[in-house]
This record gives C-alpha cells, sequence and structure tokens, in this order.
C-alpha cells in the first residue's frame, strides 16, 4: 500500500486545518490489488500451517464465509491497512437512520484511519483525522469451497455466478466510491483447477459486460482434509487500483 501526496503546506497567516490537511494528503492514494492479496494470503497461509502443526481436524477450507472474515480482516490488519468491517455504501451514508443501506463487506483505509461520517464532515465536531469514502477502498469477500465436510458442494459453480456479481454491482454502481473490488477465495482439488474457474468466471464476468479487471491471483497448498487441497486467493479490482 503506497500513499502519494500532493503539494505542501507552508506556514504563514493562514492556519489549515488538520483535517484539511489529512484529506489532500490522501487525495491521491493508490491502492494495489496485489498489495491486498499477498496480504489474505499470508495470513491464510499463516493459518493453515497452524491447524497442520494442531493436526486439527479440519482446516481454514471447512469455515464458512463468514467463519472466515476473521481471518481475512486480521490478515489485512497485520500488514498495515485499517480495516473496518459492515460500512455502508457511500450512497447509502446520507441516511439519518444508520440501519438504513447497503452494506460492504471490509472497507481499507490508510493508517488506520476511520471513515469520515458524512452526518458531521464540515461541522465542528469534524476535527480529527478520517479517511473519506473516495479515498477508502471497498472490498466485497466471497469464498466457495469445492468440497464440504458432508461432501461435495453441488453449488459450487453457482456461487461463483450470481452473488459474486451482485457484489460487483453494488461498488461499480456507487456513485462516491472511487477505489473497490472483490476478494474472491476458492479452495479446490488443484491448483490447475481453481486457475481455470477464475479465468471462467472472469471471462463469463467480461463477457456479461460487469467491470471486473484483471485479477491479482496468489494461492498455496492445502493439507486435503475434505478433498480440498489449494486455497486460491484472488482480488479483481472493479474501480480504481
Amino acid at each position: 500500500m503506497t500513499v502519494e501526496a500532493s503539494g505542501f503546506f507552508r506556514s504563514g497567516a493562514i492556519k489549515i486545518p488538520q483535517s484539511m490537511q489529512r484529506r489532500q494528503e490522501y487525495a491521491h492514494m493508490h491502492w494495489s490489488t496485489a498489495d491486498i492479496a499477498d496480504a489474505v494470503e499470508t495470513g491464510l497461509k499463516k493459518r493453515a500451517g497452524e491447524d497442520d502443526l494442531e493436526q486439527a481436524v479440519y482446516g481454514i477450507d471447512a469455515l464458512d464465509e463468514l467463519g472466515l472474515h476473521p481471518l481475512i480482516e486480521q490478515s489485512l490488519t497485520d500488514h498495515g491497512f485499517g480495516v473496518w468491517r459492515e460500512q455502508r455504501y457511500p450512497d447509502d451514508r446520507q441516511k439519518t437512520k444508520r440501519s438504513e443501506g447497503q452494506r460492504c463487506d471490509i472497507v481499507l483505509t490508510p493508517n488506520g484511519l476511520p471513515l469520515r461520517d458524512p452526518l458531521i464532515k464540515g461541522t465542528l465536531f469534524d476535527d480529527q483525522p478520517a479517511a473519506d469514502p473516495q479515498d477508502a477502498y471497498w472490498l466485497e469477500v466471497k469464498a466457495v469451497a469445492q468440497h464440504e465436510t458432508s461432501g461435495p458442494f453441488p453449488r459450487y459453480s453457482a456461487e461463483l455466478l450470481s452473488p459474486v456479481v451482485k457484489d460487483i454491482k453494488k461498488i461499480w454502481t456507487d456513485g462516491t466510491i472511487r477505489h473497490g473490488g472483490l476478494l474472491l477465495v476458492l479452495f479446490t482439488e488443484s491448483q490447475e483447477l481453481a486457475e481455470h474457474d477464475l479465468a471462467a468466471w472472469h471471462a463469463r464476468c467480461l463477457d456479461r459486460g460487469f467491470p471486473a479487471g484483471s485479477p491479482a491471483v496468489r494461492g498455496f497448498d492445502l493439507n486435503d482434509r475434505i478433498g480440498n487441497a489449494w486455497c486460491a486467493v484472488a482480488v479483481f479490482g472493479v474501480r480504481g487500483g
């Protein structure tokens, strides 16, 4: 993750508020899908190794999607990202009731900054360092396993289509987001199968006109407990980097 700051502040008669300086400092954020993929791969691989040492009956591929979220969030935190879970999408953050609106799985910010609250933006209460929504990275997460503890997952292929495409649409149709993407974690029988399925899924998205960029793909071997021997981590950019 790199931060590019443009311009500088000179001392003088006019004092620029700290919150405004912070906004200008992060106005040219550059987010890297490769950095995000590296972070998630490192964290999941570490946890898989710990499961092997403990001789756990089941590994990370037995966790459902929500069960993987804490591992993914910790992986990103360990790599220096600010990690904020279940945040309302920017277009919905203007709604007075905080319970209203669609939510994004994970929002990343530079240096652990919180997201700026649009309801207090520009007021006297807006005096603390924070990241504006357009400077954050909005990340939807999808995890699919070819095999579950009960056997082959019959809806493996179907789960790679409709639900994932809906996540892409949420990011793309929000008028405020500048940086966003999809994290797709696959647990499969082999590396070759994972790479094939990721390529086929990406091609299907492009054929349908969905804006999914070329992914940053990482992966590692899994101890085959239930039929999955490979974990693939792919981050597809939808907006920005």
